[in-house]
């Protein structure tokens, strides 16, 4: 009888330890969650190198031109909240996922587990996120892609306006590091999530709960101004030449987000890449991301 419970237990064991982690994944602007050629693309790399994971690409709307265009002109907190309770309601995602976020989809996922209550995401990867926010917009996905040229047009002139910041999903990351004070009491997402006017402390726990938030930077990224975004970096308060890395602003000597506590930690995780925007190869992939996610 002994034997038989220390087999069965063995079994059950393995059983368990063969299961793969779930994997929530949110696009980038201006694309969707169901395009073959760049999440499903991803989605076939995950599942070369993890046989039987489960994964869920987070669609925003009813439709594919609905996820598109939510990802334009949907109010950020309502984004999270549908996003929220998509995950929740799948229960493939009951005992927990990581999660992988392309682009704005990468702050975006971050605000998910700050604000999503009853969740448990184990690793956050952010593929070029822009976690303290742009200071540019200088290219579109596709070239003629029209609203991309006007949303520039509207950012570099009006982005703390309450009609813009309300219906401009750009606009509530948008931090113009020489007005930081309008920066803070216009903008409704960024410094919210950032805690940079008070500190939500379930903000910062649910942050430091994460076991690794791993950020990849693209060095040679000309869709995001200034690439130091993409590991919590950004320009020195009150001009908008000389980049202050995340360990030297007072995002992280204050703490009030947790992240000196985690770098400190070893729960960050700074990645690079040679790479444009998104720019990504299937080695870099397998070896630098693939292990975040078994």
């Amino acid at each position: 009888m002994l034997r038989y419970l220390v087999a069965f237990a063995t079994v059950v064991t393995l059983t368990f330890a063969e299961t793969p982690t779930p994997l929530v994944i949110w696009h980038g602007m201006g694309d969707s969650c169901c395009n073959p050629f760049s999440m499903g693309s991803i989605i076939r790399m995950v599942e070369a190198q993890i046989p039987g994971i489960y994964t869920l690409s987070l669609k925003i709307g009813d439709t594919t031109t609905a996820d598109i265009m939510n990802g334009f002109l949907k109010p950020i907190n309502e984004q999270i909240e549908m996003a929220c309770s998509i995950v929740k309601s799948d229960e493939n995602l009951a005992n927990g996922f990581n999660a992988m976020g392309f682009s704005q989809g990468g702050q975006f996922l971050r605000a998910l587990v700050q604000q999503c209550d009853g969740i448990k995401m184990h690793n956050l990867i952010s593929i070029g996120g822009q976690h303290q926010g742009v200071n540019g917009f200088p290219k579109c996905p596709v070239d003629d892609f029209t609203i991309c040229n006007t949303l520039r047009h509207v950012l570099n002139t009006a982005a703390y306006s309450p009609a813009i910041q309300d219906h401009l999903v750009q606009a509530e990351y948008w931090h113009d590091p020489i007005n930081e004070e309008e920066y803070k009491t216009k903008n409704i997402f960024l410094p919210d999530l950032n805690n940079e006017n008070t500190v939500n402390e379930v903000y910062k726990q649910r942050l430091m709960s994460l076991n690794k938030f791993v950020m990849l930077r693209f060095n040679n990224d000309t869709m995001v101004q200034p690439v130091a975004s993409e590991w919590f970096g950004f320009y020195a308060p009150g001009q908008d030449m000389v980049i202050q890395s995340l360990q030297e602003s007072n995002l992280y000597k204050t703490d009030q987000l947790g992240l000196q506590a985690m770098d400190k930690n070893n729960q960050l995780v700074f990645l690079a890449t040679d790479g444009d925007h998104l720019q990504i190869s299937t080695e870099f992939f397998n070896e630098q991301i693939i292990p975040y996610l078994k």
